[in-house]
């Protein structure tokens, strides 16, 4: 079988041609111009795919909130201008005749860690992204967890400090505020106006004594969250991704402290870091066809 695959993010389209397995033939990345809206970024996908010919299906991951049945965006927010609505499996399948599946990104990732990643051994698991916000996914039993409208697992928005700082979602508190890449930023900026990201922190912390007390606090943070999903769900695993997870001083520290937190009869899980990285929302397409 013949899989074009896509991942369509606010700053680039990554895409490329697989066989059902997730063996990549190859793999391109470009602009996703995402300024010029979704019709825009519609019109180049089907550039992008006309160049392929004899392709038997089209599996695509994308931001925004997705009916997966129907293959449209339920809701983007403005960093794809005009992109709620898009009816993107109708589009692609009038235009090109093959299947056409549509997943939201972050449950696409999630699916990518499943079946070729970090997961692959595991029927039950976590997936968190840590960036500017943090979200993530949940597989049960090998199936994904969608909840009742398809948006479950917002992380990023459980409630770890009620009245704490505001949050972009409307509410106090939320996880995210304390626990992702942007949150550990803002309070190393105030040690150092120099630490403005995640590649200057590793460079600097060994030097640093106040950069690593404020690495420390924010390593607690994350595995506050995690605690409580794995107490929640019981995972055999939790994988964490996103570019400060590259790192393994930032996994190693989160795992040893979730098992500060912990029952004793939850210890058996695993936190792992990401194997796909940022191709993980890519093979996750790929695995739509699985199905």
């Amino acid at each position: 079988m013949k899989v074009f695959a896509a991942d369509i993010g606010g700053t680039n389209i990554k895409f490329g041609i697989s066989d059902e397995m997730g063996n990549f033939e190859e793999f391109h990345e470009t602009d996703s111009e995402s300024d010029k809206g979704g019709p825009f970024i519609l019109k180049k996908l089907e550039t992008i795919i006309s160049e392929y010919p004899n392709i038997d299906v089209i599996c695509i991951s994308t931001a925004g909130q997705v009916d997966s049945e129907e293959g449209y965006i339920i809701y983007a927010n403005d960093n794809i201008p005009n992109y709620t609505g898009t009816k993107i499996k109708q589009k692609l399948e009038e235009r090109f005749q093959v299947p056409v599946m549509v997943e939201n990104d972050v449950n696409a990732a999630t699916l990518g860690e499943h079946y070729f990643g970090a997961g692959k051994k595991y029927s039950n698991l976590i997936f968190l992204t840590y960036g500017t916000g943090i979200g993530g996914g949940i597989v049960i039993n090998s199936g994904l967890y969608k909840g009742l409208n398809g948006v479950a697992g917002e992380f990023g928005h459980m409630v770890t400090h009620p009245g704490g700082r505001s949050c972009n979602c409307g509410h106090a508190g939320c996880y995210e505020r304390y626990a992702s890449t942007t949150a550990l930023v803002k309070e190393a900026i105030k040690v150092n106006s120099e630490y403005k990201n995640g590649r200057i922190l590793f460079e600097k912390m060994a030097h640093d004594i106040e950069l690593q007390r404020v690495f420390d606090n924010w390593t607690e943070e994350v595995a506050i969250g995690i605690s409580n999903l794995i107490h929640i769900f019981n995972p055999a695993a939790v994988i964490v991704g996103g570019g400060i997870m590259e790192q393994n001083l930032s996994v190693i520290k989160v795992s040893e402290k979730v098992q500060d937190y912990i029952m004793d009869s939850f210890s058996d899980v695993k936190i792992l870091k990401s194997s796909l990285g940022n191709k993980a929302g890519l093979y996750g397409a790929v695995s739509l066809q699985m199905k």
